[in-house]
């Protein structure tokens, strides 16, 4: 008989003894010892539905080795690199590098994965190909590490001194990185580089050649040939990654300041060269922006600062700006019309000065457990309340202040951080203190639903936090102390050029010396509650309350163009496409409870053929008319009724009578 046959017998003779048990305890026979231990066996089986294999299956292998530690220790040698990005047809990057050996035996190279900017691993060794290795100039093998996809071994023998690597950086073609009439070279998708030391004692020579024609812009220093060839002068690898380069057939660079020590440049890269037109008036706003930064922070820790502004729609596809934030220059993407039609840019206002601020906050002082010595390492994202939470604050008051947006445009802007803050139900689940882990396990993730799963909700949310702190601070101080304080102590600058750390403690302390409090408690409370009042406190604080009616303000509008979709967040509860496509659905709100959610389309409002306009019209109409929609789920035909009879409702900030106006004085010009 084989083993698992003698092993069922076994079973099933157990199970006739303890059936035999339970039918002597039923029937209050006596019965042995042996048939007590079957009795207790039996109630022991009822309760567990599951019986422990210890020994009984598989055994895990054992991991490889650890990859190397990075030390903080000299690099002999310089890395020279040498990146060629002209192939626009495919948008491929081809690299060639050498390598100077440290140590002969078990070589670990890395590609870069944890993205400063994005504070997660949003770089993507798949898009690394072809990659061959010599060392010495003999062919040599390399392996991947079985457990971090972003590292290569490579076998060095005794007497080697250099490994020479070759390989492509294919683009994502939605990137647009790499085109005929404008080019980006983000340096870390271009490289390898050692494990086990500290990036910032790694140096670099670097040579990109481009295509014929293009200007390009970067902080780093450089020379050029007949070639199109850029020699840049040797770097650490950390300096290399902190200054991409952008290049364009149509440019202009326009000097914003007259410091000769510290020079400020904006400068302008184009689709079109009709796109560089900009007022006198726009440059002035913007020296007025760096102005009143300066004003704020203090003396600046770079020697030299570029503001490049790509002017593209391809770059800004949906009317949006982005950002990436370095320490000597910042790379902003805006639309074509940033500059020649600015007045329909009053969401983009304050992108270039979030990313300037970041020049103090984040390049500067960086918290401490988001400061990594290596692009492979990860980080921890709780102080991104600060980093970032903090920086969006700074981009509103200084666009006010620099007068890139109004003060009335600025009260507008700020009722919509507040109403996307107030109408956030997964707090009720998730606080914002864990928000700032999202980075990290959303990055280029869809999000059905935005308002329930909270994604990064430290930029909006911290810019109403941050106005409770300086509100609670002239509170304190009778109106003679505010959060420049905190910004001219905490951010002020040395002669070094070494990023200085802090911990939560470390904010607690100034926030401190500025005005004593409870600092810890207080803002515990905006990180761990779950309540909105907790969230949007500072509104009332600085005097100011958020109320809604039934006019969208001009930022509102244009919020809603740039997103493609009508806006009924504040009624119904959802936004949708001019294509009658469902975008959003708010959790728990009447759209929500009529059984609505991301990706129906609705093809019919009250017996009308959809439209925008026929929509607005029923939410406007539904405190005496109820909304009936006719729409397509998975293809399925259906009506639903929305119960909701409040009519429109968009976000507005009004005075509280009876209080001090702290915000007004907050965003007046220093």
């Amino acid at each position: 008989m084989t083993e698992p046959a003698v092993q069922a017998r076994k079973i099933s003779a157990f199970l006739v003894r303890v059936g035999q048990a339970r039918r002597f305890l039923e029937r209050g026979d006596r019965f042995s010892l042996r048939t007590v231990v079957a009795a207790a066996m039996l109630s022991a089986l009822m309760t567990c539905s599951a019986i422990a294999q210890v020994g009984a299956g598989p055994i895990a292998t054992p991991l490889p080795p650890a990859l190397p530690t990075p030390m903080d220790a000299p690099f002999r040698g310089t890395i020279q690199l040498a990146v060629n990005a002209t192939d626009t047809d495919h948008q491929i990057y081809s690299v060639h590098e050498t390598i100077p050996v440290q140590t002969p035996g078990d070589t670990v190279l890395l590609y870069p994965e944890w993205e400063t900017a994005s504070h997660a691993p949003t770089a993507t060794v798949a898009e690394l190909a072809g990659l061959i290795v010599q060392v010495d100039g003999k062919p040599a093998e390399w392996a991947r590490d079985p457990v971090d996809m972003h590292a290569f071994h490579v076998k060095v023998p005794n007497g080697a001194s250099s490994i020479t690597l070759d390989f492509q950086f294919l683009a994502p073609a939605s990137a647009n990185l790499l085109r005929p009439d404008m080019a980006m070279v983000p340096w870390h998708r271009v490289l390898l580089y050692p494990a086990g030391w500290y990036v910032r004692n790694i140096p670099v020579t670097a040579t990109l050649t481009l295509p014929r024609g293009l200007t390009p812009y970067t902080a780093l220093a450089f020379e050029t040939n007949d070639t199109d060839e850029l020699r840049f002068q040797p770097v650490m690898l950390d300096r290399l990654v902190d200054a991409p380069v952008y290049a364009g057939r149509f440019t202009r660079r326009i000097l914003l300041n007259g410091d000769a020590a510290k020079p400020v440049a904006l400068d302008m890269l184009a689709d079109a060269k009709e796109d560089l037109a900009i007022r006198p008036s726009e440059i002035e706003l913007t020296k007025r922006l760096i102005l009143q930064s300066q004003k704020t922070f203090g003396t600046a820790p770079y020697r030299h600062y570029d503001i490049m502004v790509t002017l593209s729609d391809v770059l800004s596809p949906d009317g949006g700006g982005g950002g990436v934030e370095h320490l000597e220059e910042g790379e902003n993407n805006l639309p074509a019309a940033y500059f020649t039609r600015a007045a329909e840019q009053l969401n983009n206002r304050d992108l270039i000065a979030h990313e300037y601020a970041h020049v103090w906050n984040g390049l500067w002082r960086e918290p401490a457990n988001l400061w990594s010595p290596t692009f492979n390492r990860p980080v921890d994202g709780s102080l991104l309340w600060v980093y970032e939470g903090q920086t969006e604050f700074w981009g509103r008051m200084m666009a006010a202040r620099a007068g890139l947006r109004d003060h009335q445009q600025t009260l507008d802007k700020l009722a919509m951080d507040a109403a996307n803050v107030a109408r956030r139900s997964g707090r009720r689940w998730k606080d914002l203190q864990d928000s700032t882990n999202d980075a990290i396990y959303m990055a280029k993730r869809h999000i059905a639903w935005r308002d329930w799963q909270r994604r990064e909700d430290y930029y909006p949310e911290g810019v109403l936090l941050w106005l409770d702190v300086d509100a609670r601070l002239r509170e304190l101080s009778h109106g003679k102390r505010s959060l420049d304080d905190f910004a001219r102590l905490f951010f002020a600058t040395d002669s070094t050029r070494s990023t200085k750390t802090y911990t939560f403690q470390n904010v607690c302390d100034a926030l401190n010396q500025v005005s004593p409090d409870d600092w810890a408690a207080f803002l515990n409370r905006h990180l761990l509650s779950h309540s909105t009042e907790d969230a949007i406190a500072g509104l009332a604080r600085a005097g100011w309350k958020l109320t809604f009616n039934d006019t969208p303000t001009e930022t509102f509008l244009q919020d809603e163009k740039g997103a493609g979709a009508i806006n009924l967040d504040d009624s119904i509860g959802l936004q949708v496409g001019e294509d009658g496509r469902i975008q959003s659905v708010q959790w728990d709100s009447p759209a929500f409870q009529a059984g609505l959610s991301p990706g129906v389309r609705i093809t019919d409002v009250g017996g009308e053929a959809f439209s925008t306009r026929a929509l607005i019209g029923a939410v406007q109409s539904s405190p005496s008319k109820p909304i009936s929609l006719s729409v397509k789920m998975g293809g399925n035909p259906r009506t639903v009724a929305i119960d909701y009879h409040g009519g429109l409702r968009y976000p507005h900030l009004e005075r509280i009578d009876g209080t001090p106006d702290r915000l007004s004085d907050l965003l007046k010009a220093r």
